[in-house]
């Protein structure tokens, strides 16, 4: 069974499985000494990627830096690996092959900056420096010889945070002004020069200072989109390994999200409008971008920092590890509010090669039980599970408010949900922001990339013993 969709998945999954293997074995300080060695285990003898071997080893250099945590001087999670960056012709404006050398030359009447010419046999040519993108030619050309070219990493970012660099190669550069770390362009990159950093190395440090639980104990709050990764294995038996590397206990972020809905709700009735909080990207949105929208953005924790907040009021000397499909979960643990609950986030490609780096064999596990949350929490994990989990919390509290949600399924209907909201002529009193598409299932640090049926969730969440958010909250 295939663990991941790509093969730029599969190598990404091998540098950090080799990093968490040597900084397991021989300790983190030791990697320094191994960047060759790793470099020669996830590469063949011959260039199978580049142009050759060398490229292929120096990227792979790269690579090994962002699993042992990137640059630590660039605040943004997701960067770019300039030197992996080097394939994709510049975006804009191209004449294809259908071109035929007519004599008409409407191209060239509608530019008008002069970027349009002819070779000797009539094709025509776009001057790069001269065009400023506005499509006429494209428009007039009765072949439909020209074409609007964009780069796989700008067409994913629905943002316009990813530009080209000033420079002979024009690798990709990143705003970290608009950029809100949802990882999207990381996946799309055909090439994976875009790629977000790894916190693995302090996940690793965490789980070998605690001493097997003794000096104190590590906890691992897994998002319920976990239901969703992992086919080849049964999901108790991925709770079981989770413990194998050393984990006290497994906890349902889910739980959470019934945390979170309750007062949620509550505000939402007090305020008569509000934003969700859950979906750290889409937070970051509405602050980069509907700045006036700030205040209307739920007061309440995400359901990861909600659960952690209980676990270390708990358990003071307790670390909260968060296993899950976002990369926006690292960039949201290091704000204030969050950072004192939450010390490290992992994704589910990160846990997979923690799993293989400890040799642990997922199909030849027992099975644990991961159950301490309800329906209306686990199904936070895809798009409208919020606002189904708000409404029944306005039912369990009997208040007298009705929400009427806008579930926003990827960043594009956050955005056209809050300009209406901005300009006052949003009739929904409620909007449930979800950066990726399909919610959390469709976060880009997930295995696989699927399209995901919103039953699946259902169904996890449907086996929940809890089948009121009251239910799994009275266990706190």
């Amino acid at each position: 069974m295939r663990k991941f969709d790509t093969k730029v998945q599969l190598l990404k999954y091998k540098v950090l499985r080799e990093v968490a293997r040597i900084a397991f074995d021989e300790g983190e300080f030791s990697l320094a000494n191994n960047f060759n060695d790793i470099a020669k285990t996830v590469t063949s003898d011959k260039a199978t990627m580049r142009c050759c071997i060398y490229k292929e080893r120096a990227i792979v250099a790269e690579r090994i830096k962002l699993a042992c945590g990137g640059n630590r001087a660039n605040p943004n999670i997701i960067e770019v690996i300039d030197i992996a960056c080097d394939e994709c012709p510049a975006s804009g404006y191209q004449v294809s092959h259908d071109c035929r050398g007519c004599i008409a030359h409407r191209c060239e009447g509608a530019c008008r900056k002069g970027a349009i010419s002819f070779d000797e046999n009539q094709k025509a040519h776009i001057d790069k420096t001269k065009c400023v993108n506005c499509g006429q030619c494209a428009k007039v050309c009765p072949y439909g010889a020209i074409s609007n070219y964009t780069r796989p990493c700008e067409k994913a970012c629905k943002i316009k945070a990813i530009s080209m660099a000033d420079s002979e190669e024009n690798p990709a550069q990143i705003d970290n002004n608009k950029c809100i770390n949802c990882g999207a362009c990381s996946y799309a990159c055909p090439f994976g020069a875009i790629m977000d950093k790894s916190f693995i190395l302090d996940a690793i440090r965490m789980l070998k200072d605690s001493n097997g639980g003794e000096n104190y104990k590590v906890y691992a709050v897994v998002a319920p989109s976990i239901a969703s990764q992992f086919v080849y294995a049964k999901l108790g038996q991925v709770v079981t390994a989770i413990k194998k590397l050393g984990f006290y206990s497994v906890v349902e972020a889910a739980l959470g999200a019934d945390i979170v809905a309750y007062s949620e709700s509550k505000e939402l009735a007090e305020k008569g409008f509000i934003t969700s909080s859950c979906c750290p990207a889409f937070v970051d949105y509405v602050k980069k971008f509907y700045p006036k929208l700030t205040d209307k953005i739920s007061h309440n924790l995400s359901p990861m920092a909600a659960i952690a907040k209980y676990i270390k009021e708990t358990d003071e000397t307790a670390k909260v590890i968060f296993i899950g499909p976002c990369t926006a979960k690292k960039a949201e643990i290091k704000q204030e509010k969050v950072a004192k609950y939450v010390d490290c986030v992992l994704t589910f490609e990160e846990l997979q090669a923690l799993i293989d780096s400890r040799d642990i064999e997922l199909t030849e596990l027992p099975e644990d039980v991961l159950d301490n949350a309800s329906y209306y929490g686990r199904i936070f994990a895809r798009s409208g599970g919020v606002s189904e989990a708000v409404g029944q919390a306005l039912k369990e509290q009997n208040i007298d408010f009705t929400v009427d949600p806008l579930p926003c399924d990827g960043i594009e209907e956050c955005k056209t949900a809050l300009l209406k909201a901005s300009r006052g002529i949003l009739k929904n009193n409620f909007i449930e922001g979800m950066a990726c598409v399909g919610g959390c299932i469709g976060g880009a640090g997930c295995l696989t990339h699927e399209a995901r049926d919103k039953n699946e969730i259902d169904k996890y969440g449907k086996e929940a013993l809890e089948k009121s958010i009251g239910d799994a909250l009275s266990q706190l």
